[in-house]
């Protein structure tokens, strides 16, 4: 049992000790993972489907976006509705956008009044570590977390002294990415600080329908990250967390504004965001047997509509404080306990007039594992108490059992629930105050190998039910109500390789997600993904690929409008030209494929006539990265 937990492709492997003396010390570690349970463990002990992108990963892919990055995961697609800066769907393992929780340094940064988390507004540059958990984790993390498990970590340190770097690019579509940073510390103190301006002349959204609707829709972010941590002594460390990214995203309307029953106009619209989480945390080793830990957060989700060719605008701001405390206590050799609790309050601010503007959620949770020589286990329970809905529980619980040293399987059955918006709610004209919470069962089985010393296999056969799921009909003149139950059965496997001094990555996926009632297939669903990533450093070069081929798929509930399925090839090369620059080129849909992945118009049967999002087409990207030794 001891051998398979340890067991690990060489190409992972970075360090030999796989748990870090800090939690920073962990983020630079590929063969962990933090947000299964809030703690530091090896990701084979995790009972969750998980993908892990290091900072390291971050620069040999060169994504173009977080979006960008976390379509590399096998049972995560994508769906813009156009270019740099536009909204995304976000689907994992079927589930929608609002059905998966997105964190950042441990803080839940959705909006509350749309569940929309503005992944489309986080600057990649401000990132250290991506950890995306596919599959139910509502027991640690309550509402939102069905689906899965997003969590965005900004960048640390792990060095002694000064470090700093300068980034500049330039691409396609007059796009620069300009940032600088410095980190530093010593034994007892690291720091980083990060900031950076994107800019983008973008592309046309949307097929003309006005003659103000023919303009580019530009996009600019101005972000800041910030990280401090201090060790008190060898038992105690303090810390502090910032993420703040604000702008200015274009978008194109193609409906009009009306200004009279028989008069539409056209529009120039766009939205001034802000994005923003800030935490601070103390974490404390009590005994050999006792780790707590305690955070204070607070997050800004801003929203902003206006329009340069008329006086009109709305806002839509949330605002969250939360705290979380949680223990970490070891038994015995064989028994470990986790015990938490969380409280949080949301609170609108919107030129909208809300019925309530406010509501409050604390929980408890419970955790117990059990590790034998044959098996183990992982059974857990959360209670949580809502202002607007009322208690909530939730269980999950796993059984492992190592076939060999180097296979396992995994039996595992997780409940999952999601608290309505407050649009759902209280959104004047089109919401119901009396919606139920969204629920589901998620039944998994997974099977884990360690094939050759540099290959490793992890698969996952699953089945998600969801009911009273939340939908706004035309029928219903679009009155939210719990009506809607989907089955999502799914296969994904995620394959890693390195072979000849090629690194290798394939993500694929199979899904088959259904209304129950209709029997059609969710929207923006592809039942079919296939990612692959190849890599290789030659000495001072290194050289990588992309293709990323996805099924068709149904942009409506009614599946009457399709969307054709597409392959995209991605070119990247990087060339070190002495220890302190590095040059970097990509190119994007190398191919030139038209493609789209969203539509916004179904009243004309022919798909090629303006009715779907345009996708950018071939970009290109140069860029130069400076990092000095002082």
């Amino acid at each position: 049992m001891k051998r398979l937990r340890l067991a690990l492709p060489l190409l992972l492997l970075t360090s030999p000790d796989l748990l870090a003396d800090t939690r920073d010390d962990a983020l630079k570690l590929p063969n962990v993972v933090i947000s299964a349970n809030r703690q530091v463990q090896a990701r084979n002990d995790s009972s969750a489907a998980n993908t892990v992108f290091t900072r390291d990963d971050i620069d040999r892919l060169q994504p173009t976006s977080l979006t960008d990055l976390l379509s590399r995961v096998p049972g995560v697609q994508i769906a813009p509705t156009g270019g740099r800066g536009s909204l995304p769907g976000v689907f994992i393992r079927g589930t929608k956008s609002a059905q998966s929780l997105v964190l950042v340094d441990g803080q839940r940064i959705a909006n509350a009044t749309s569940g929309d988390s503005g992944l489309q507004f986080l600057s990649v540059d401000q990132i250290e570590r991506v950890e995306v958990l596919r599959g139910s984790r509502s027991v640690i993390y309550g509402s939102d977390a069905i689906g899965g498990v997003i969590q965005i970590f900004t960048r640390r340190n792990a060095q002694a002294g000064l470090h700093p770097r300068l980034h500049v690019g330039f691409g396609s579509n007059q796009t620069w990415e300009r940032s600088l940073g410095l980190s530093g510390g010593d034994e007892r103190t690291r720091f980083n600080l990060g900031a950076s301006l994107d800019e983008t002349r973008g592309i046309n959204w949307t097929h003309e329908s006005f003659a103000s609707d023919g303009d580019h829709d530009a996009y600019r972010n101005k972000s800041l990250s910030l990280n401090l941590s201090h060790s008190l002594n060898d038992d105690l460390e303090v810390g502090f967390n910032l993420l703040d990214g604000r702008g200015k995203s274009e978008y194109d309307n193609p409906f009009g504004r009306s200004v009279s029953f028989f008069e539409t106009v056209g529009q120039k619209p766009y939205t001034d965001y802000t994005v923003s989480s800030a935490s601070s945390y103390v974490d404390a080793k009590l005994n050999e047997r006792w780790q707590t830990r305690l955070e204070l957060g607070h997050t800004e989700n801003r929203d902003t509509k206006r329009d340069h060719l008329s006086a009109e605008g709305s806002a839509f701001n949330t605002y969250r404080d939360a705290v979380n405390w949680q223990n970490d206590l070891t038994l015995d050799e064989r028994n470990s306990l986790i015990l938490g609790g969380d409280w949080y309050e949301d609170r609108v601010h919107a030129t909208t007039d809300f019925d309530a503007d406010s509501r409050w959620n604390r929980a408890a949770f419970i955790q117990h594992r059990f590790a034998a020589e044959r098996f183990s286990t992982e059974l857990g329970l959360r209670h949580d108490t809502n202002q607007q809905f009322g208690s909530q529980n939730t269980w999950s619980g796993t059984l492992t059992v190592p076939l060999n040293p180097d296979n396992e399987v995994l039996l595992s059955y997780s409940e999952g629930f999601r608290a309505p918006s407050f649009n759902d709610l209280y959104y004047p004209g089109s919401s119901n105050p009396d919606l139920k919470p969204e629920h589901s069962k998620t039944y998994e089985l997974q099977w884990r190998s360690q094939l050759s010393d540099t290959l490793r296999l992890e698969t996952s056969l699953y089945r998600t039910d969801l009911k009273d799921a939340i939908v706004a009909q035309p029928v219903d003149f679009y009155i939210p109500h719990n009506v809607a139950s989907a089955r999502i059965n799914g296969f994904e496997a995620a394959l890693k390789q390195q072979l000849f001094g090629w690194q290798g990555n394939l993500g694929v996926s199979i899904i088959d997600p259904r209304d129950r009632d209709s029997g059609h297939t969710l929207a923006r669903r592809a039942r079919r993904t296939l990612n692959l990533d190849v890599d290789r450093q030659f000495d001072k070069l290194g050289l990588g690929a992309s293709w990323q081929a996805i099924s068709s798929s149904y942009d409506d509930e009614e599946n009457r409008n399709r969307l054709g399925g597409y392959a995209l090839l991605g070119l990247r090369s990087s060339w070190a030209l002495n220890r302190e620059v590095l040059l970097s080129l990509k190119v994007d849909n190398v191919l030139g494929k038209e493609y789209a992945r969203a539509m916004y118009s179904y009243q004309d049967p022919d798909f090629e006539n303006n009715q779907h999002y345009r996708e950018e087409g071939r970009v290109w990207m140069f860029g130069v990265t400076w990092t000095p030794e002082l």
